[in-house]
């Protein structure tokens, strides 16, 4: 069989193998690609896939909450023209005013313009208000001057009525951020814990605790932007600790920026700053239970205890009543 297979080996037989052989590898080489699919090819090209859409998701969803929601709105036409006209920004305008509205949660040129109208409206209307009130609807035999003194005194109370008003916004909204701010420092050790950077987890924690602070979210929001563009980061935890004018805001925020400059680790100051929180919330609260007993003296001499005698002697009034009848 050999001797055959020998003797039969001339050139043409050699030219017929080799052009078999090469047209089966030609054949094999052009198939291997469909028969044995390149599986990190197609995986890339279905995130790449998959990317876009999420891409396109998102644009979706930030236009129409562009649409719904602006943090910086303009002010109404015709409160610019009257602060514009009577020059409110010199005479009324102060740069402490504008540090509140930010307290208070209101940015931008419109929340300003806005107060200021309202700082000259609210005195000239109670006085109006007043003047009505005291010389038309109601004549309680005092002289006019008596009068015209209330009025001024109404009309001082309207002034300070914008400003009282933005007290108390501020105070709610702290109060929110106190509430929330040691469990926000907890978030903020664990993200940082696992390996996290400090600007990837006040991202994280302001997803994570808009269910409980929606103020506070908001803040730790506008941080993580201005931790990305500013040039200096610790302008950013310092406008973090104006923002919020809390203690203990502030005390984290010279932490953070005593971290920055001299590289101490975030995790353990985090998780003292934490339980330095806790007790102060826990410290506040049981400074309000104390006051309570001087706080519900009145209520229960005036609610409480006449009901109470009523209930004692109210059936021997009637069995004394009963017996002289």
């Amino acid at each position: 069989m050999l001797d055959f297979i020998i003797s039969s080996l001339n050139a043409q037989t050699l030219t017929v193998v080799f052009a078999a052989v090469a047209a089966a590898a030609t054949v094999l080489t052009l198939a291997m690609p469909l028969v044995f699919a390149d599986p990190l090819g197609k995986r890339m090209k279905a995130v790449a896939v998959e990317r876009e859409k999420i891409r396109q998701r998102e644009r979706e969803r930030m236009a129409q909450e562009k649409q719904k929601i602006s943090l910086r709105q303009s002010p109404k036409q015709y409160i610019q023209t009257v602060v514009d006209r009577f020059n409110l920004t010199k005479w009324v305008g102060q740069e402490e005013a504008r540090l509140k509205l930010v307290q208070a949660g209101y940015r931008g040129q419109a929340p300003y313009v806005t107060y200021l109208f309202f700082r000259m409206v609210t005195p000239v209307a109670a006085a109006l208000f007043a003047a009505f009130y005291l010389f038309v609807v109601l004549d309680f035999g005092q002289p006019p001057m008596v009068k015209l003194g209330m009025c001024i005194f109404a009309a001082y109370a309207g002034m300070h009525m914008p400003w009282m008003i933005l007290k108390s916004k501020i105070q709610k909204r702290q109060i929110s951020i106190k509430r929330a701010f040691p469990d926000t420092l907890d978030l903020l050790l664990i993200c940082v814990e696992s390996g996290m950077s400090i600007e990837a987890a006040f991202k994280k924690v302001s997803e994570e605790i808009g269910s409980q602070s929606v103020a506070l979210a908001e803040e730790l929001t506008l941080t993580t932007a201005e931790l990305s563009y500013l040039p200096d980061r610790r302008q950013a935890y310092e406008n973090l600790a104006k923002r919020t004018d809390l203690e203990g805001v502030k005390s984290v925020c010279m932490a953070l920026q005593q971290a920055e400059r001299y590289g101490t680790p975030l995790a353990s100051m985090l998780r003292v700053m934490a339980q330095e929180n806790r007790d102060m919330r826990m410290s506040e609260a049981e400074k309000k239970a104390a006051g309570l007993p001087p706080k519900l003296t009145v209520p229960m001499i005036l609610f409480f205890l006449p009901v109470l005698f009523v209930v004692i002697l109210g059936p021997a009034a009637i069995k004394v009543m009963t017996v002289n009848n």
